[in-house]
């Protein structure tokens, strides 16, 4: 023990900002989605650096030129490009004034995905795939999914403020109790059948949900995406995998050079991280319900909410003078600016004579009421 001692490197500061591209060429009627970003320094809090105003297209060997269109976020994209299968196409990056281009690379389509389903285990459901290629052309595969799921806030509040006054909520137009939440894979699945006779691929795992998992409170979907890759790709992303995944132990693979098919025409030895292939997606996407589980209970993600009771009328303590609470926690055009609450329910009085009386409303912070702020209350076209 004596010989141990604690050693926490420095974070390296690079002078280099490096282009990272991500994204397929689509050669069907899906949608082309390329992203364009720079690394960041390790030390550095914003993680994100995105390419903005690039003039990116796709190129054929004959000429021919398909535009992207800039979005948000250094994403460009295109509609379904169609593209000859008899041509090869590469991938044109201007941006800063410096020119990239990525290799020829001929059309490789992926096989349909035969099935995707899930098994439960003790402690959550595991996610697999499986698929065929009749043609045998096919060997190496890499796959990724985009996650939905329904959630819900901690109380449903049947009240809003308009800013001067408590209202009833219109839930047609004002749902923030029930939202849908998403999230993309993040890490690298890949496969191969290179050492088969038959190209075919039987249980891959996908991903793994855990039973305390909000996903899987309600109801759950995922969108299992696949790609055909060429074998110079399949060694690119697997060595992106072990660089970001399987690092960090004695026995880990060391730290290699990640080497694409993406080059600069001014600096050809300027690293530039991504590969480029070029060919349709298949996807297959399936629906999990709560129902269909072991009775597990997900962990509350709103440990601390607690409602406080808010009233139209109060006297605070020494005081004989009433205050109308809700305009200093509910009513922000008038004193609620720093305590702001949302209304749940009414609170109210039934008389000795005449109707029930509304004397206030319970509230709570935002966080507990409104699902909005980690989601959308706007159903997915695609949800049943």
């Amino acid at each position: 023990m004596a010989c141990k001692k604690p050693y926490d490197p420095p974070a390296i500061a690079s002078t280099g900002s490096y282009l990272v591209v991500e994204g397929v060429i689509n050669g069907g009627a899906d949608s082309t989605i390329i992203k364009l970003s720079r690394t960041v320094d390790l030390s550095r809090t914003n993680v994100t650096n995105p390419v903005l105003h690039a003039v990116v297209t796709v190129e054929n060997d004959q000429n021919a030129v398909f535009p992207l269109t800039e979005t948000t976020g250094g994403d460009y994209v295109s509609a379904g490009l169609n593209l000859d299968n008899t041509h090869k196409y590469r991938l044109s990056i201007k941006a800063n004034s410096e020119q990239y281009y990525s290799d020829f690379v001929a059309v490789l389509n992926s096989p349909p995905i035969d099935s995707v389903y899930f098994t439960a285990a003790n402690n959550g459901i595991n996610i697999y795939s499986n698929a065929h290629d009749p043609t045998n052309t096919v060997k190496y595969y890499r796959w990724d999914y985009q996650e939905t799921w329904v959630f819900h806030s901690n109380y449903k509040s049947g009240y809003k403020s308009n800013g001067d006054t408590v209202i009833r909520r219109n839930f047609i137009n004002d749902e923030i109790y029930q939202c849908w939440g998403n999230d993309t894979a993040s890490t690298i699945a890949l496969g191969s059948t290179a050492n088969l006779s038959r190209d075919v691929i039987t249980n891959n795992p996908v991903t793994f949900v855990s039973s305390t998992s909000e996903k899987l409170g309600s109801e759950y979907s995922i969108l299992v995406r696949q790609y055909a890759l060429t074998g110079e790709a399949y060694t690119f992303w697997q060595n992106l995998k072990k660089n970001t995944e399987q690092l960090g132990g004695i026995f880990d693979a060391q730290p290699s050079q990640i080497n694409g098919n993406i080059h600069s025409v001014s600096n050809p030895s300027e690293p530039v991280i991504g590969y480029i292939s070029v060919g349709s997606t298949a996807s297959k996407r399936i629906f999990i319900r709560n129902q269909q589980l072991p009775a597990w209970v997900p962990t509350n993600p709103y440990p601390n909410c607690q409602l406080d009771s808010i009233y139209l009328f109060y006297s605070p303590p020494g005081s004989t003078v009433p205050v109308n609470q809700e305009n200093e926690y509910f009513n922000y055009n008038k004193l609620a600016k720093h305590n702001l609450l949302i209304p749940v329910q009414a609170i109210t009085v039934i008389p000795k004579i005449g109707p029930e009386i509304t004397i206030g409303h319970t509230g709570s912070t935002p966080e507990c009421v409104d699902c909005t702020l980690r989601g959308t209350n706007k159903q997915p076209a695609f949800w049943k």
